[in-house]
């Protein structure tokens, strides 16, 4: 065995402690940073051959590991733009130039545009509800965007579709039909730039399990009813299976909407897919309709799913952006960048995109932060058993040097 060979096992095991230590300095030192995730050191051995009779030392070589698939525990906060993840995945984010990362780091604000910006500078990116629902990318961000909550103008979008919870009661009388109708109900909608349009709605009985829907512009009546001075907007018969299996929903051979176009407006649909028709009164309950006045926005909120919703100050409820979240095949390989994200790299396998609940993805929770998965006594007892080897391994080199210190005098 060489002494030289003893001095340089000493050094690659004081190298490894260093190594070691480093990992855990910077554990300790992002304690409190949110989402970040633990590095640790890890050493395996490099063996020299050696013969029977004498023995070559070798050295130690180390290799640094993250738990980035180790979730943190939640925080919960006040803001509705604070994210964190509740499962598999990563947020979507781009930093100034235009490049691509993944984080759990979601302490999103709105910046001086109205973009969501997380504390490291990395913006939050989704995909635009304004034309409908998005078509993810399975393997890649095409058609992300920076999520934008700021408004520069007021913003009023036309109506287009409603749905309703609708009732008839079996029992009602038969009527010949409107102006002699059996139920009435009306829904606020919005034309193209905002401005209210009342729909009133009549249902009659006009035969067994049959009713006659019509539609008219509340506009076009000065009573609050019959007359009105221009024909129903749309009409049509609706009939209902009673039989044991249909139960009073609608019959097959039945029609399942009205379709017409709001005065000043867009084409417009009401669902009745759902009406039934049993022996109890008359109900037009949780009716939805898209749309809104123009007015600012006042608050954001979002959901479990990723769908990020605008509050206007009139209390209109729209759908802005849906937040998708990234994964790889072996997050734990990702390469961690500054600034708390991490990029796609060979070890990890390729990007995969999908939306919160779906597929393996873990769900998105608002006002919540995930905090470091570090755990302090842990580091501080590694910190420890660092220095101590730290100390015997420089013992080792310092032996190695006394002994061929010993060598060299013996000329003398």
């Amino acid at each position: 065995m060489s002494l030289y060979g003893v001095m340089r096992t000493g050094g690659s095991g004081m190298t490894a402690q260093s190594n070691k230590l480093s990992t855990v300095a910077d554990n300790i030192a992002n304690v409190n940073t949110t989402g970040y995730k633990r590095a640790s050191t890890e050493f395996s051995s490099l063996i020299l051959r050696s013969g029977t009779g004498s023995y070559n030392s070798g050295s130690v070589e180390t290799h640094v590991r993250y738990a980035i698939s180790d979730p943190g525990t939640l925080q919960y906060t006040t803001s509705a733009t604070d994210l964190a993840i509740q499962g598999n995945g990563f947020f979507a984010v781009t930093d100034a130039r235009g490049a691509a990362f993944m984080t759990r780091a979601g302490s999103f604000v709105p910046d001086g545009m109205g973009n969501l910006v997380n504390a490291a500078g990395f913006y939050l990116m989704g995909y635009n509800l304004e034309n409908g629902p998005p078509a993810a990318v399975a393997n890649g961000i095409a058609g992300l965007e920076v999520v934008n909550i700021g408004q520069t103008a007021l913003e009023g979008n036309p109506s287009t579709q409603a749905t309703a919870s609708v009732n008839l009661d079996a029992n009602a009388a038969i009527t010949a039909g409107v102006p002699a109708y059996t139920s009435k109900t009306s829904l606020v909608t919005y034309d193209n730039i905002g401005n209210k349009v009342t729909l009133d709605i009549y249902m009659s009985k006009t035969a067994a399990n049959t009713w006659d829907v019509r539609v008219y512009n509340g506009a076009d009546s000065t009573a609050g009813g019959f007359p009105y001075a221009t024909p129903a907007l749309d009409a049509d018969t609706f009939t209902f299976d009673v039989s044991a299996t249909g139960k009073g929903r609608l019959d097959a051979a039945s029609p399942t909407s009205l379709t017409f176009t709001i005065p000043g407006g867009s084409a417009f649909t009401l669902d009745l897919a759902n009406m039934t028709q049993v022996a109890a009164d008359f109900q037009f309950t949780r009716p939805t309709v898209d749309g809104n006045a123009p007015s600012a926005i006042e608050k954001v909120e979002v959901d479990t799913d990723g769908t990020m919703y605008a509050i206007y100050t009139d209390g209109t409820r729209l759908a802005r952006y849906r937040i998708p979240l990234a994964t790889v095949p072996s997050p734990d390989n990702l390469s961690p960048e500054v600034g708390n994200v991490y990029s796609v790299g060979l070890d990890s396998g390729n990007i995969q995109v999908g939306f919160a609940g779906q597929s393996g993805f873990g769900t998105i929770k608002p006002e919540a932060l995930e905090q470091s998965n570090v755990d302090l006594a842990s580091e501080l007892t590694s910190m420890i058993e660092s220095q101590r080897g730290y100390t015997a391994n420089s013992k080792v080199f310092q032996t190695g040097a006394d002994l061929l210190d010993v060598l060299v005098n013996l000329k003398r």
